[in-house]
């Protein structure tokens, strides 16, 4: 099971004192954060991809990259990449290269972005969204499968004896998750390539995601994988802790009031009951975590949100400095314990590769298998 931390990239506002933060100051607040959350022994950083704002990310290979060279072990990821506006040669060779440069510890969130004037932004079109996520996606896996691509498509211009580089580090491309809040044919599309499916798991009730998470089950066993509670699933998350449920809900209270997504909509306590976000005791966050794999099944990715809304880094930082010391230990060993024994294990490099080593041992010691079926 991976823990971890992904960021949306806002510049908001800090409702207690009216500060708005610099672009300079977030970038440099994200990778402070990135590099508390290996310290605490987390497993995942991700940060998304946006092209507007009040978000500032809008190129996240070069801040990973950046953080790779400060980090050993932490898995880098994006949340999401824009498989619908961005160049899929573009994706292909960003990601090899992060790949080469951060060591392996390079994944990626593809998703269809959910802010319309970004289409049009890159010439693109908001109704053609699905159709360029499934021959984008196509095009991207030849990319990094095969040497030299010949290809044509309706979107973008035909490629001819092409070869993406560099290649994917030890041939082996970075591992792919499908994201989305609320598209099944996402779903459907991680279920065909026998990718991992991550649902945001933020701002809807639970049986939202029931419903994606479960359609991309069905279809990951559909198509020979293996069994549906066998598929690879990544959640998202949110909390804010104090040392007491009264201390949390009174210091987040003005920046959940305040924050552009939620703000000034339900109430604070009707927001905690009807979603995933935990606002509480160390106690509370690791009993509604929990209830996580109650309503999904057993998955193998929680990453958090933590530093959105305008909360100061120096408020951010201590909440992981909590969750590492009073919840991370305790939530990896209940997770760990009800994992079975045969659970697809979370994705890395590492195991990626060893795969690959058993696939072509499997053929080369069973050279006529192919032929006589």
């Amino acid at each position: 099971m991976q823990f971890g931390v992904f960021t949306v990239s806002d510049i908001t506002r800090d409702p207690t004192n009216g500060t708005i933060p610099t672009e300079k100051e977030r970038i440099d607040a994200i990778v402070a954060i990135a590099k508390k959350v290996e310290e605490i022994g987390m497993d995942v950083f991700s940060i998304g991809e946006h092209h507007n704002r009040p978000f500032f990310s809008s190129s996240p290979t070069t801040t990973l990259a950046y953080i790779a060279a400060q980090t050993e072990r932490i898995i880098l990821s994006t949340g999401t990449t824009l498989i619908t506006t961005n160049d899929p040669v573009k994706i292909a060779e960003d990601f090899a290269m992060l790949q080469h440069l951060s060591n392996g510890r390079t994944d990626l969130v593809l998703g269809r972005g959910n802010t319309a004037p970004v289409y049009p932004w890159f010439g693109k079109n908001i109704q053609d969204s699905v159709n360029l996520t499934i021959e984008n996606y196509n095009l991207l896996r030849r990319l990094w499968d095969e040497d030299v691509v010949n290809w044509e498509g309706r979107y973008r211009t035909p490629l001819q004896n092409y070869t993406s580089t560099p290649r994917p580090l030890d041939d082996v491309p970075p591992f792919v998750w499908h994201g989305s809040i609320r598209t099944p044919q996402i779903a459907e599309i991680a279920a065909y390539y026998g990718d991992g499916f991550f649902a945001n798991n933020i701002f809807w009730p639970k049986e939202h995601y029931q419903q994606l998470i479960g359609l991309y089950r069905e279809r990951y066993e559909h198509y020979g994988h293996g069994r549906a509670d066998q598929a690879i699933v990544g959640l998202g998350g949110q909390f804010y802790m104090g040392k007491t449920s009264q201390q949390a809900v009174k210091e987040f209270r003005p920046y959940f009031d305040n924050a552009p997504v939620y703000g000034h909509g339900p109430s604070l306590e009707d927001f905690t009951s009807q979603t995933p976000l935990t606002v509480g005791s160390p106690q509370e966050v690791l009993e509604k975590t929990l209830t996580f794999q109650e309503y999904f099944g057993n998955y193998q990715r929680q990453l958090f949100l933590v530093d959105h809304a305008g909360l100061p880094l120096k408020t951010v930082l201590n909440q992981l400095d909590m969750f590492g010391e009073h919840v991370l230990p305790e939530l990896r060993k209940e997770m760990e314990s009800r994992a079975p024994a045969d659970l697809t294990p979370a994705p890395t490099h590492a195991g990626l590769v060893a795969a690959k080593k058993a696939r072509e041992e499997a053929k080369n010691s069973h050279p006529d298998k192919g032929q006589d079926a």
